[in-house]
């Protein structure tokens, strides 16, 4: 998978192994969400870091496989 950046879709973020519980333990409220499915396609991480007070760069190089 190419390295995911704060414009990458949830989307594509879910189908990486492991990257659920990455977000699920950084308080990534989405998954959870009844609209999620709805909006999963359109989602960035960027965004959702942004609206929910989120630490995109620890997320970020968590998702990548980086140490935190």
């Amino acid at each position: 998978m190419e390295k995911i950046t704060s414009k990458t879709k949830l989307a594509k973020i879910m189908k990486k192994k492991g990257a659920e519980d990455i977000l699920k333990n950084n308080g990534v409220p989405c998954l959870t969400c009844p609209m999620v499915s709805f909006e999963v396609d359109s989602l960035k991480i960027g965004e959702i870091c942004k609206v929910y007070g989120l630490n995109l760069a620890k997320i970020l190089k968590e998702l990548n496989g980086k140490s935190k």
